[in-house]
């Protein structure tokens, strides 16, 4: 059911995934373009913040803070997945696979490969700081708005 608290969840959560994107595509090597991981990781964050922020909403300001930090990290793993599968994609279309289990195997070793990058000053803290403040915008309009 839609809220106001969810709504705010979406579009703070959208905000920390682009500016976490922003910091992200800085640390990736420059061989790489970054393409469209700004947008693809603000999306993830509208929805990360509708499906696991919103209905953590109404337990108090600490526990929306803490409920915001894991919607951070959520936000960062499913993002860095996305990333990986279609690096994968690109691949596959290039006939770099000997098979399907190559091409999935793919994925989780780009995923650890490009997890370097999140351990970047920038990245973390916009990890902590933005999931705080996303968790206590939340819990702020979820008063507000009942």
């Amino acid at each position: 059911m839609p809220t106001g608290a969810k709504l705010m969840a979406a579009a703070s959560f959208a905000v920390v995934g682009w500016v976490l994107a922003n910091f992200y595509a800085m640390n990736m090597p420059d061989a790489t373009a970054a393409g469209p991981i700004r947008e693809v990781a603000a999306l993830v964050g509208a929805l990360t913040g509708w499906q696991v922020m919103g209905p953590s909403v109404g337990k108090g300001y600490i526990e929306a803070a803490g409920a915001g930090i894991k919607t951070s990290v959520v936000l960062a793993v499913v993002a860095l997945f996305l990333l990986a599968l279609s690096e994968m994609l690109d691949n596959s279309v290039k006939m770099r696979y000997d098979g399907a289990m190559d091409a999935i195997m793919d994925v989780f070793q780009t995923m650890a490969q490009r997890s370097e990058a999140l351990l970047s000053l920038g990245v973390a803290g916009t990890i902590l700081f933005g999931g705080i403040v996303g968790g206590l915008l939340t819990e702020n309009a979820g008063r507000r708005w009942k």
